[in-house]
């Protein structure tokens, strides 16, 4: 580990407050999409979760399908590794400051947890972490993480009709790190040699952010959440980070 960096290895139950209050609002849904129909189901989600005007994202889905990934080998050659044992292991830039996370909060959103303006937030979970915490979703057709994850990019709220899309757009809202100004975002599904995923990302002259959730080939699942207010990076930079990304050895 690079003495630069500072590593924030939070322990603890995994699931408390994030589950938590997921769960606590899926209840209330329950009840109101069993007694209302869809507008009163989507009204009820506006006020809970947001709408379209103050969560911008909630009416978006990925549009681009990135299939070509160039790596740039001379930036890679000067990425330093991290390793955070028994979870992950990536490559990054040094001048970044890095901060392991685990789901215990909405870790990214409105609270200072490094000081640097580059940091990257890194978070793992084993293979079916997704589902088996919400093992009902396999009698909806959602058969592992990485179509819960897909369910969730693409959920928008003015779409609601059922319970099932209802739970997307509250797991959107929970799950979906600050970006910026929403309305420049882009999102993007990649397919890479090894990995798959999701990418959200918001560029500009003064600040960049990407919000990365990728599955290697054994269904591995890796978020890295980048807040990059120097404007350093570049998608090419990112997916060359993305590649060094896999599960400790």
């Amino acid at each position: 580990m690079p003495p630069t960096a500072k590593n924030a290895n939070r322990k603890g139950n995994i699931i408390v407050k994030w589950v938590s209050a997921l769960i606590l609002l899926a209840f209330s849904i329950i009840f109101v999409a069993k007694f209302a129909g869809p507008e009163l189901l989507k009204l009820y989600l506006k006020s809970g979760v947001g709408d379209c005007e103050n969560i911008p994202i909630l009416c978006m889905a990925p549009e681009e399908n990135i299939t070509k990934v160039d790596i740039d080998k001379e930036y890679l050659n000067g990425l330093l590794p991290y390793k955070f044992p028994p979870d992950m292991q990536v490559y990054l830039p040094k001048e970044f400051t890095v901060v392991k996370e685990r789901i215990t909060k909405v870790y990214y959103k409105k609270k200072k947890r490094a000081s640097s303006d580059a940091t990257f937030y890194l978070l793992y979970e084993p293979p079916d972490f997704f589902s088996n915490l919400f093992p009902q979703l396999k009698n909806r057709g959602i058969q592992d993480d990485y179509d819960i994850i897909g369910r969730t990019m693409s959920a928008k709220i003015n779409e609601v009709k059922t319970l099932n899309d209802a739970f997307f757009i509250i797991m959107k809202g929970i799950f979906t790190p600050d970006l910026g100004d929403q309305t420049k975002v882009k999102m993007a599904r990649f397919v890479t040699n090894d990995k798959k995923g999701f990418i959200n990302y918001n560029l500009s002259k003064k600040e960049n952010f990407f919000d990365c959730n990728i599955f290697d080939e054994e269904k591995n699942f890796f978020k890295i959440y980048i807040k990059d207010r120097r404007a350093a990076l570049d998608l090419e930079k990112v997916f060359t980070i993305i590649s060094t990304v896999k599960k400790t050895e």
